[in-house]
């Protein structure tokens, strides 16, 4: 068996790491004073670290924060998954027979398959319809990604989308009359306008917040909303919808105070409270309505 002792011929024990025990290191730790071996030093502002005090001084550190209390984004990537998501089910469409109908929504069958008031917010009905919607959420999803973070910009999309659905489900009827012999409660529909019109009424409530010039951002809604008056099967009612429940989830991300952990607990349930209300809204809807006869699948 080997002497370990230290040079100079002392009795003194050699330092070995407490990572690595079968390696010597006369190199200690700037912060705890261990020895630490080539594999466990870090560089640090004064001396070297080990590892282990470099992790835990990295949660002592508090990580920069967008403006209202997300993880800073350097790009807007779930941006990009959503209008990546569209065009690869928008391809599906055209390629998969019979895609089309398991994810379109319409009132009357939203019922037995809920799924369809997300799903139908990914789904679009031609090239042209697609291409406005991705270009108005590229514009406007960049500059709320950045502001919001990740999650709760991905979380105010979704329940926009699940907005205008309901939007479109509260401002429907089944009664079909002689001067109205058609009715929406049985007209299918696709888009992610819904989303895109919540991120409309998102970026406004921020802007006032920041004293913004708004009346640029008004100018656009005003004209894509008239497109719902004005173009053929435009669901007006789905864009109402999203808009009212996009800016419901910017008042609440904003009503609470981001500079605590209690508070972004209370973003977070305030959103999921906005999506709870939307689905007893749908509950009691469809509790309002008696039989109605179920669309073929």
């Amino acid at each position: 068996m080997s002497d370990l002792t230290a040079p100079g011929g002392d009795d003194q024990v050699v330092p070995t790491c407490p990572r690595h025990p079968d390696v010597i290191s006369y190199v200690r730790c700037a912060r705890c004073g261990r020895p630490t071996c080539p594999t466990c030093q870090r560089q640090a502002p004064v001396g070297i670290q080990c590892v282990d005090c470099v992790r835990e001084s990295a949660k002592n550190v508090r990580r920069p924060q967008s403006p209202y209390g997300g993880a800073v984004v350097e790009r807007p990537t779930v941006t990009y998954a959503l209008i990546a998501t569209c065009v690869v089910v928008y391809l599906g469409q055209m390629l998969v027979p019979g895609l089309d109908r398991q994810v379109l929504f319409a009132p009357v069958i939203g019922e037995s398959q809920p799924w369809r008031f997300i799903t139908a917010a990914f789904a679009h009905g031609s090239l042209v319809h697609i291409g406005f919607n991705m270009l108005c959420l590229y514009q406007f999803g960049d500059a709320l990604e950045r502001a919001l973070g990740h999650w709760r910009y991905l979380t105010v999309y979704l329940i926009s989308a699940l907005g205008g659905s309901v939007g479109y489900l509260l401002l429907s009827s089944p009664v079909v009359t002689a001067s109205q012999p058609t009715s929406s409660w049985y007209t299918p529909v696709v888009g992610a306008s819904g989303a895109v019109f919540g991120l409309f009424g998102a970026m406004i409530v921020l802007a006032l917040k920041a004293g913004s010039d708004i009346r640029g951002l008004l100018v656009f809604l005003a004209l894509n909303g008239a497109l719902g008056f004005i173009l053929p099967n435009v669901a007006w009612q789905a864009h109402l919808g999203g808009l009212i429940t996009g800016a419901a989830c910017a008042g609440v991300v904003l009503l609470a105070d981001r500079g605590a952990a209690r508070g972004r607990s209370l973003q977070w349930l305030g959103l999921a409270a906005i999506a709870a209300l939307l689905v007893a809204a749908t509950v009691v809807k469809y509790a309002s309505v008696s039989s109605v006869p179920v669309l073929g699948a």
